[in-house]
């Protein structure tokens, strides 16, 4: 009877796996992957059935998204559009992606690591008096978390209706007795994870995203987290460099826009969306979002167009530098047409499979003639972008075929020259602080440790 019993069970492995297959063969990214995944799930579905149910779907099924399909229709048919700066007419392939047009009337402003950016944000998150709209994939109960929950709560009990977002597996260790403070203080608080039953194995899909909006009218995007370790408490990352933008115009309602996508998805409502202003400042902007739900590999093309919209200079900040083959000729292209292309990585890993990937992918990059710099002082999490004298984004955006093609990601693309030169200076300090990578780096390295920066690079698609 036992026999016949696991008989049965390995068949019916046999034929998932087999199943598997043909989806992974139809849906997989790459026929590399698909080519992998066919041969792991016909000869070893014992091992690889459970991974590829939870790592191979290349599609977040059931989530709409208003942005990242293909559109035949010009974005300029608004008066806010109207009135943008020529030089965004070189970055019209990123606002087609985007269905969305660039706006004008903004004022920002450039906030620079965590205690500074923290401030800034509780400070404007305690004058909310409609609404607050607060995203983060990362929450923390520790003493910033606390901080933040406390801001939540007073704005709550004043009668804001405040609306929370965090990640289920960014935020896995944030404790129940944190989330059921907030909704007992009036906060609806939500989690965003693959809960229904057609999403049940998208565990690998996170939402990476970090949005605070107030009264609709103030907007702040970037890359840092609500926790401790974001103001560089935490040794031996510490002290950590990261960077947000606060936004003041018409671009906030396109950023409370993708706010409400995630919200929607989760609870099936709308949150309270409010009108944003019309004339705060100068600069022309353009909120930039990115999933695994978009019909078009959002993430991917929006770095590759902008690379190739750069003339003279492309200044690039990630703390994750594993570009796919789009993004990796877009930048030996521009090279070849005289662009000064750097890139500022870091001299730390906090994930170590990714920074051995990097370290290979950062060889390559300088055999090709890229500038490859890594960061001193502490761990670069920051994630920033220059293009010439006039463009710059901030954003949530990472290097890499995560936040390419697997993560929710957002971010502002900014044409204003006076921002872009704010820009400019806080790249130039970061450089100075940083050493320039040579073909040595890879060279000198043991035997085993290249082969483990090559094995690491295998991982290419999930990092």
């Amino acid at each position: 009877m036992t026999a016949s019993v696991l008989t049965a069970c390995i068949v019916a492995l046999h034929l998932l796996g087999a199943l598997s297959a043909l989806h992974a063969i139809r849906h997989a990214r790459t026929p590399q992957g698909a080519i992998g995944w066919m041969l792991g799930l016909l000869l070893l579905p014992y091992v690889t059935l459970l991974p590829y149910l939870y790592l191979g779907s290349s599609r977040f099924f059931g989530y709409h998204a208003g942005h990242g399909a293909p559109t035949s229709q010009p974005v300029t048919a608004n008066t806010e559009a109207a009135t943008v700066e020529p030089a965004c007419a070189r970055f019209a392939a990123i606002s087609a992606l985007q269905r969305r047009p660039f706006r004008s009337g903004h004022r920002l402003r450039l906030l620079i690591d965590g205690e500074g950016t923290f401030a800034a944000m509780l400070a404007a998150m305690a004058t909310a008096e409609h609404c607050l709209l607060v995203q983060f994939f990362v929450i923390h109960d520790d003493a910033l978390g606390r901080r933040l929950q406390q801001v939540l709560l007073q704005r709550a009990a004043a009668g804001v209706q405040v609306c929370v977002l965090f990640d289920g597996v960014g935020s896995h260790a944030l404790p129940r007795r944190y989330v059921q403070a907030l909704r007992e203080g009036g906060v609806a608080i939500h989690r965003f994870a693959t809960h229904r039953l057609r999403n049940r194995f998208q565990l690998n899909f996170r939402n990476h995203r970090k949005i605070v909006v107030v009264d609709g009218a103030r907007g702040f995007v970037g890359g840092l987290n609500a926790g401790d370790e974001y103001l560089g408490r935490k040794p031996p990352l510490a002290p950590w460099r990261d960077t947000m933008l606060e936004l003041c115009g018409p671009a906030v309602a396109d950023l409370q826009q993708v706010f409400a996508d995630d919200w929607q998805w989760i609870t099936g409502q709308l949150p309270p969306l409010l009108d944003a202003p019309q004339d705060e400042g100068r600069a022309s902007a353009l909120v930039v979002a990115a999933g695994p739900a978009d019909r078009l590999e959002t993430g991917s093309l929006f770095f590759t167009a902008a690379i190739h919209a750069a003339r003279r200079r492309l200044w690039l900040s990630t703390p994750y530098f594993v570009p796919d083959h789009a993004v990796r000729a877009a930048l030996q292209l521009a090279v070849l047409r005289g662009v000064d292309v750097r890139v500022l990585i870091p001299s730390r890993p906090d994930h170590h499979t990714v920074f051995l990937a990097s370290t290979l992918h950062a060889y390559h990059a300088v055999r090709a003639g890229i500038g490859m710099f890594r960061y001193q002082p502490g761990f670069l999490h920051q994630k920033a972008l220059l293009i010439d004298d006039d463009a710059a984004a901030i954003g949530s955006l990472n290097l890499d075929s995560r936040s390419f093609r697997l993560n929710f990601e957002v971010g502002a693309l900014v044409v204003d020259r006076a921002f872009a030169g704010e820009v400019e200076a806080m790249l130039r300090t970061d450089f100075s602080r940083a050493v320039a990578i040579d073909e040595r780096e890879y060279r000198d390295a043991s035997y085993l440790r290249r082969v483990a920066m090559h094995v690491a690079r295998l991982f290419d698609p999930l990092l």
